[in-house]
């Protein structure tokens, strides 16, 4: 059965553009203007896949992305986000309410192909991670329900941060380059800049209360990756 995701778009051309290029790689489509219907829509059945504009009428995009984060659900349901302004922090804001990944406006159809198809494999994966529990340190990550906690406080992370952070501990023994976490959270064929991975590494790091000049828990080594370092 072919994969179903939703594209939320004010603008009529980008959304048909959106629809026309989805369809032609094989997706099923669903196309709504504004984030209440579609949000209506995903309740009664949910998608494989949301995208949304982040400047909508009436709830944001970003608005949409916490309310289908905080549902049991669709809270891993994987949410790209659409934004006109190519700014770090449109980038951190998106990250921050739950969005899996961000592409700024004009992209490209095949751009936006790639994205989706490693989303999907990233999230097909069924051994990425250890199966078993992870405690280390003030911190507990359970796997069956992919939740962290910080001395028994919850924190609330999103898909890609929780891979980054498990691969961190998993291979605490050794500097991870910045290819290798980009290959394995976003995928081979991952086209993004970069910089998502040092906004991701940012993100995580403000919701663990660590210090990038005085970590402890990940250390960034210059020119070459991260590093877990908390015992």
């Amino acid at each position: 059965m072919n994969k179903t995701i939703f594209i939320v778009e004010d603008d009529e051309n980008i959304r048909e553009m959106v629809k026309m290029a989805l369809t032609s790689f094989s997706y099923e489509t669903a196309a709504f203007d504004n984030a209440e219907d579609a949000l209506a829509a995903a309740n009664k059945a949910a998608p494989d896949m949301i995208i949304f504009d982040i400047m909508l009428p009436g709830i944001s995009g970003l608005d949409a992305t916490k309310i289908l984060r905080s549902k049991t659900y669709t809270k891993n349901l994987p949410i790209v986000l659409l934004t006109a302004k190519d700014t770090e922090l449109d980038k951190v804001t998106g990250l921050d309410c739950g969005a899996d990944d961000y592409i700024s406006k004009p992209f490209g159809v095949m751009e936006l192909g790639a994205r989706i198809r490693s989303i999907f494999r990233r999230v097909g994966k069924g051994d990425a991670l250890p199966v078993e529990d992870i405690k280390i340190a003030d911190l507990h990550i359970n796997n069956n329900t992919r939740e962290l906690t910080q001395n028994d406080k919850t924190i609330d992370l999103t898909f890609k941060e929780y891979e980054l952070l498990c691969i961190l501990i998993r291979e605490r023994d050794r500097i991870v380059p910045r290819e290798e976490l980009l290959n394995t959270v976003w995928g081979f064929d991952f086209v993004g800049e970069s910089r998502t991975l040092d906004i991701h590494i940012r993100t995580l790091r403000q919701k663990l209360g660590d210090d990038a000049e005085n970590p402890k828990y990940i250390k960034t080594v210059r020119n070459v990756g991260y590093r877990f370092i908390g015992e």
